[in-house]
């Protein structure tokens, strides 16, 4: 059987090693130590048709932390629900707006037992961050979550992240999904969404849909490449942050690019919507 790199001589209860998780592959692509041989088996079988497909999940990393430096630093945002996590890495949510809001109230919401079992031993000694177990594609569920409920003040404004989280809901209703989210928002919450890019641009489009057919049929069994209408979409009618919809990449990066991004860089995309 195989084991997690940090689990020597036993395997968290719950935890299947036999199926790859959404949670452990991003870890693996990120060089974290939380993953099993069947979780770094996807990247390798998208690695096949994408040898740098390890970078959407850096791409991804690094526009969370910097749309999080603007809601802390310049949008005023002092509350957060991050829905799908993921498994601890460096510069979590809750690091980098409590750095700079050291008050800041930060809920996460997965339903990965790994996930859930990391994040309630690091957060045991932080009063202002939770982790809430909830499927994060069912809003109801987690709108209507006791927990969730008494962390947050709906009536302010808040940020909601769905960060590397949608492209692994396979229906076509996302933007409905996330209806019902932007909807029990206050005016002045802010909606943070990365997701899988199709460029529509055939040198890119034919590696986005390479990398699909891969994603879909490894173990982990999903993860869809949108196009820029279908994303936009699932902010509905809210008000973009300059400079919109773009590359994560080039989303107020932190200083010039002295190199071109690679090919996969051009397949994820994020942006930053305000509810006026």
């Amino acid at each position: 059987m195989s084991q997690p790199q940090s689990y020597p001589s036993a395997v968290p209860v719950g935890v299947d090693t036999s199926r790859a998780s959404i949670a452990r592959v991003y870890d693996a692509a990120l060089n974290g130590k939380d993953n099993f041989e069947v979780d770094r088996e996807v990247l390798a079988q998208v690695a096949t048709v994408a040898p740098g497909v390890a970078e959407l999940a850096w791409a991804n990393r690094d526009f969370l932390i910097r749309a999080c430096r603007f809601l802390a630093s310049q949008a005023g945002i002092n509350q957060y629900l991050d829905l799908g996590s993921g498994l601890p890495t460096a510069e979590n949510t809750n690091q980098v707006v409590q750095r700079i809001v050291p008050n800041s109230r930060v809920v996460y919401v997965d339903n990965d037992p790994l996930v859930l079992a990391h994040a309630r031993v690091l957060l045991e000694e932080n009063t202002d961050t939770s982790i809430v177990e909830a499927d994060i594609f069912r809003p109801f569920d987690v709108l209507g979550n006791q927990a969730v409920r008494e962390e947050l003040d709906f009536s302010r404004p808040l940020a909601l992240f769905q960060v590397g989280t949608l492209h692994h809901y396979l229906d076509d209703d996302a933007a409905e999904l996330m209806r019902t989210y932007i909807d029990a928002l206050a005016s002045g919450s802010y909606v943070v969404i990365a997701h899988f890019f199709d460029p529509e641009i055939d040198r890119y489009s034919e590696l986005a849909r390479k990398m699909e057919d891969k994603f879909v049929h490894s173990p982990m069994g999903g993860g869809r490449f949108r196009t820029r209408a279908e994303i936009q979409a699932m902010f509905g009618d809210l008000e973009m942050v300059e400079p919109g919809l773009v590359l994560c990449d080039e989303w107020w990066p932190d200083g010039p690019r002295l190199a071109p991004l690679s090919e996969v860089r051009h397949c994820i995309v994020g942006g930053v919507g305000r509810k006026v």
